[in-house]
C-alpha cells in the first residue's frame, strides 16, 4: 500500500501545477491536515483570486419557507416539520407578500423559496389546503406566489422546492431567475437502513441528480452542493464532488458549488452525531476550489462557522450566500447571519472586498439566452449593473411579469439548402456547435476490431432468412449492427427483403401530401449541432413571421392545392407561450378546410411551460383550435447520450427522448397522430443507430396499444375529417375533390393523384425536406420557405 503522506505530497504538488486529479488524489486532499492543510488553503486562494480577483460576493436576501411539511424524513433536519406543529400548512400569499416587501424596504433583492418536498403526496391536510385554493401541487402554488412576489416587489425568486421532474423546472423557469437544490452526497449507502437519508426518497442520489442534469438540459442556472459530516467517507466526499463537477462541465449551469458543514441539532435522530472539525471542513473547502477550478462559485455560509468564519477565505471561498438583514436562516435557526457590516469588516481584513450580487451570477446575468426566460429578463435586467452583479443602493419596484417585446421582422433573405462555408450560421456558432472530435462513442466505434466481410454477409444472410420466416421482432442488437454494416450482394438482400415487406404490409400505393412549410421564426435559443437554421435575434438572417405573414402564406398554400401546413419554428425567447394558439386561430380563420400538422414535442414543452400548464392542457387547447397532428421533430435522436452530444452548444434545453414520450402517448390516445423517425447520421455509431430504430418501433408498439384505449382510435378508424390515417399518421385530404382545384392537383374522386403508373397512385402524404414542393412539381409558391 502506498504511503499516505507521500500521496498526499504528490496530489498537492499536481494540485499546484494545475494538473487534474484522480479521485484517489482529492481523497488524499481532503485529509490534509496541519501544515498539509495550509498549502492546501494557499493554493486554494491562489486559485480563487486568479478567478474572481479581490471581490468576494453575497446576496441579500430574504428566507420565504413558502411550506414546512416535507414527504421525507432526514435525520439531522429541524426544519421539516409535522402538521400539528404548524399553524397553517402553507404561507398565504399575503404572508409570502410580506416577507418580500420588508425585505425590498431594506434593499433586499433575492427571495429564498425553501420547501418541504411534495407534502401534499404525504399529509391530507397539504393536499386538502392547496385543493380549497384551486392548486394541483405545491409546485403549482409555489409558481403562483412566485409571480406575486416579482409584480409586487420586484425581488427575484430562487427556488429550492426539492426535487423536481424536468417538466417541473420547464414551468418554473418562467418565474424564477435561478434554481437549486443541495446533492448533499452521492453516497447511495447514506440511505440505506440507519443511514441519514433512510425514509427519505427525494435524498436518493440518483433522483437527485437527475434534477441537477434535467436543469442544465433546460439551461437553468443552478446551485447546488455537498453537505459534510453526515457520515460520509473521504472517498464519498470525494466522488460527490465529481459528480456534480460532470454535469457542470457537461452543460455549464452550476452557477455556485455550496460546501455546508453538518450541524447536530437537538431533538433530530443525529443529535449526538459528531460534526466535522474546523481543519476537516477547511481541506474539504480548499479541495472543492482546486476540483472546480478558478472561475467557479465557491460559497461556504458564514453562519455556520461563526466565529472562525474568515478562514473561510483563506480556504478559496468566493461568495457568503444569501444573507438576509431581515429573517432568519429557518434551516439553521440557531446559527444566526452575520451583520452586513461586519461581514464587509472581516472581509476586508483578508484585502478582499465584499459586493452584493443578484440571486443568479453575473455570467447569466449579462447573457441571458438561454438563460434567463424571456419574461424574467425584465426583472433580472432592472437590478443588475453593468458588471452583471447587483446594483448599488437601488430598492426593488414592482415589475410587471409580462413577455417582453417580439421584434417582427420578415424575411428578406433566401434560404437554400447548401450554405457555403458559414454561410447562414449564427454568430456564436464556433461556441454553440462545437466539435464532434471529441465524441467518445464515435471514436470507440471506429477504432473497433474491423470483422472481416465474409462473416458480415454471412450474419446478414441468416439474420434475413429468419426474418423471411416472420422473426424480425426477436433480431439481437448484434444482428441488427449487421444489418448496418452490410454491403455488396448482403445489401441488396436486404433492399430486395424490406421491399417486399413494404409490398407486403401496404401494397404497391406510396403515399405523399400535398403541403407547405410553415417556419414562423428562425430565432432559437438553443445550438444544436446539426442547425444551419436556428439563429438569435440580433443576428441579420435573422426573422419572426407575424400571424398576417402565417396566415397569408396558409392561404397561399391552400389556393395552390395544398392540403396541410406544417407549421414549426425555433424557440425564440420574447414569443407568448400563447402564441401557438393565435397561430392555429390565424390559419383556420383564413383556411378553415385545411389540415395543420404542426408543433414539435419540444414547441409544446415550451409553450406549455411558459403559459405554466400541463403539456395536456397546452394540447387540448391545440385540438380545440385545429390542431390536427404533431411531428416528431426533437425526438429524432433516441440514444440520450449521443442525442446530448448531438445536440448540444454547451447549452441546450431540448428534452430526454423519454421525456418526450409522454406527449405521443397522449397525443395517440386522444385521437389524434404523431410521426416519429431517427435521422441517419454519418457521425453516429450503429449502436447508437439500433437504439434508435428500436426507439420508434417501441414508440409505434406503445401507441398501437394506445389506439386501443377509450376515446382512442385504432388502424383503419375514423380520423380528421372522417378519413383513415395513412401509416404516418396524417390523414387524407381534409375536404372532397374539387373540379376547380382538380386541374392543379389532378384529383379523382377518392381524393389520390391521377397520371401516376397502375399501381402507384399516390394519395396527399407529406415530405419533410423543407421545401414547399405542391403536386404540380413546382418547389415553392412564392414563400420564403424553401428552395427556388
Amino acid at each position: 500500500m502506498a504511503d499516505p503522506a507521500h500521496q498526499l505530497r504528490r496530489a498537492l504538488a499536481r494540485a499546484r501545477t494545475g494538473k487534474p486529479l484522480s479521485s484517489e488524489e482529492a481523497e488524499s486532499l481532503l485529509g490534509a491536515r496541519g501544515r498539509a492543510l495550509e498549502d492546501l488553503m494557499e493554493i486554494a486562494s491562489r486559485l480563487r483570486d486568479l478567478g474572481h480577483g479581490t471581490t468576494v460576493t453575497y446576496s441579500r436576501k430574504v428566507f420565504v419557507p413558502l411550506t414546512m411539511l416535507c414527504r421525507d424524513h432526514c435525520h439531522y433536519c429541524t426544519f421539516a416539520k409535522p402538521p400539528a406543529r404548524l399553524e397553517s400548512p402553507f404561507l398565504t400569499p399575503d404572508e409570502v407578500v410580506a416577507i418580500a416587501e420588508a425585505g425590498r424596504r431594506q434593499e433586499c433583492k433575492e427571495a429564498l423559496f425553501t420547501l418541504g418536498d411534495r407534502p401534499e403526496d404525504r399529509y391530507p391536510v397539504a393536499r386538502d389546503w392547496l385543493a380549497e385554493r384551486g392548486y394541483g401541487s405545491t409546485l403549482d402554488y409555489l409558481r403562483a406566489v412566485s409571480i406575486k412576489v416579482i409584480e409586487e416587489t420586484g425581488l427575484l425568486p430562487h427556488l429550492n422546492p426539492g426535487v423536481m421532474t424536468w417538466e417541473d423546472m420547464a414551468r418554473l423557469k418562467h418565474v424564477s431567475a435561478s434554481m437549486g437544490i443541495m446533492l448533499e452526497t452521492s453516497s447511495e449507502r447514506l440511505s440505506g437502513r440507519g443511514g441519514p437519508h433512510f425514509g427519505s426518497p427525494d435524498k436518493v442520489p440518483a433522483v437527485r441528480l437527475r434534477t441537477i442534469e434535467d436543469a442544465g438540459r433546460l439551461s437553468i442556472p443552478f446551485t447546488t452542493g455537498i453537505l459534510v459530516g453526515i457520515g460520509e467517507t473521504l472517498n464519498e466526499r470525494a466522488e460527490s464532488l465529481f459528480a456534480i463537477r460532470e454535469l457542470h462541465r457537461k452543460y455549464g449551469h452550476v452557477q455556485e458549488v455550496i460546501i455546508q458543514n453538518f450541524r447536530a441539532k437537538p431533538g433530530t435522530a443525529m443529535h449526538e452525531a459528531p460534526e466535522p472539525g474546523e481543519e476537516e471542513f477547511l481541506a474539504t473547502v480548499a479541495t472543492a476550489r482546486i476540483l472546480f477550478g478558478p472561475r467557479m462559485n465557491v460559497q461556504a455560509p458564514p453562519n455556520l462557522s461563526d466565529p472562525h468564519y474568515p478562514r473561510l477565505l483563506d480556504a478559496g471561498i468566493n461568495d457568503w450566500g444569501g444573507v438576509s438583514p431581515v429573517t432568519i436562516d429557518h434551516v439553521n435557526p440557531e446559527a444566526p447571519w452575520p451583520r452586513l457590516r461586519d461581514l464587509a469588516s472581516r472581509t476586508a481584513e483578508r484585502g478582499l472586498e465584499l459586493k452584493e450580487r443578484l440571486a443568479v451570477y453575473p455570467r447569466y446575468a449579462l447573457a441571458p439566452d438561454p438563460w434567463i426566460a424571456g419574461k424574467m429578463q425584465e426583472p433580472v435586467r432592472r437590478l443588475a449593473g453593468p458588471d452583471g452583479l447587483a446594483r448599488q443602493v437601488q430598492v426593488p419596484q414592482p415589475v410587471p411579469w409580462q413577455d417582453p417585446e417580439v421584434r417582427w421582422k420578415p424575411r428578406s433573405i433566401a434560404l437554400t439548402f447548401s450554405k457555403g462555408p458559414g454561410g447562414g450560421l449564427r454568430d456564436d456558432a464556433e461556441d454553440v456547435y462545437g466539435s464532434f472530435e471529441q465524441v467518445s462513442a464515435t471514436q470507440e466505434w471506429a477504432a473497433r476490431p474491423k470483422r472481416p466481410p465474409e462473416r458480415v454477409e454471412a450474419e446478414v444472410a441468416s439474420v434475413l432468412r429468419r426474418v423471411a420466416d416472420g422473426v424480425g421482432p426477436n433480431i439481437s442488437d448484434r444482428e441488427a449492427l449487421a444489418l448496418f454494416e452490410s454491403d455488396g450482394p448482403g445489401l441488396e438482400a436486404l433492399c430486395r427483403l424490406a421491399d417486399d415487406l413494404r409490398r407486403e404490409a401496404v401494397g404497391e400505393e406510396i403515399t405523399y401530401v400535398v403541403n407547405r412549410n410553415i417556419n414562423f421564426t428562425n430565432v432559437c435559443y438553443t445550438g444544436c449541432r446539426f442547425c444551419a437554421f436556428a439563429q438569435r435575434e440580433i443576428d441579420a438572417e435573422s426573422y419572426t413571421l407575424s400571424l398576417e405573414e402565417v396566415a397569408d402564406r396558409a392561404e397561399e398554400a391552400w389556393e395552390y392545392g395544398a392540403t396541410e401546413v406544417c407549421i414549426q419554428g425555433g424557440l425564440h425567447p420574447s414569443l407568448p407561450g400563447d402564441f401557438y394558439f393565435r397561430i392555429l386561430d390565424a390559419v383556420k380563420a383564413r383556411t378553415p378546410g385545411i389540415h395543420i400538422h404542426a408543433f414539435s414535442p419540444m414547441e409544446i414543452l415550451n409553450g406549455s411551460a411558459r403559459l405554466g400548464i400541463s403539456f395536456r392542457e397546452f394540447l387540448e387547447e391545440c385540438r380545440n383550435r385545429g390542431l390536427g397532428t404533431i411531428p416528431g421533430t426533437a425526438a429524432e435522436i433516441l440514444d440520450d447520450e449521443v442525442r446530448w452530444v448531438v445536440t448540444k452548444g454547451d447549452r441546450q434545453d431540448r428534452p430526454r427522448a423519454g421525456d418526450q414520450e409522454p406527449i405521443h402517448d397522449h397525443v395517440r390516445a386522444r385521437g389524434r397522430s404523431a410521426t416519429l423517425g431517427s435521422p441517419h447520421q454519418a457521425h453516429r455509431p450503429h449502436p447508437s443507430r439500433v437504439g434508435g430504430v428500436h426507439g420508434v418501433r417501441s414508440a409505434f408498439l406503445r401507441l398501437a396499444e394506445l389506439a386501443d384505449l377509450p376515446g382512442g382510435e385504432g388502424p383503419g378508424r375514423g380520423h380528421a375529417g372522417g378519413r383513415p390515417a395513412d401509416a404516418c399518421g396524417c390523414p387524407h385530404p381534409p375536404h372532397g375533390p374539387d373540379p376547380q382545384r382538380a386541374g392543379v392537383l389532378g384529383e379523382d374522386g377518392d381524393g389520390l393523384l391521377q397520371g401516376h403508373p397502375p399501381g402507384r397512385r399516390q394519395r396527399l402524404r407529406g415530405n419533410a425536406d423543407g421545401g414547399d414542393h405542391l403536386a404540380d412539381g413546382r418547389s415553392g409558391v412564392g414563400d420564403s420557405e424553401g428552395t427556388r
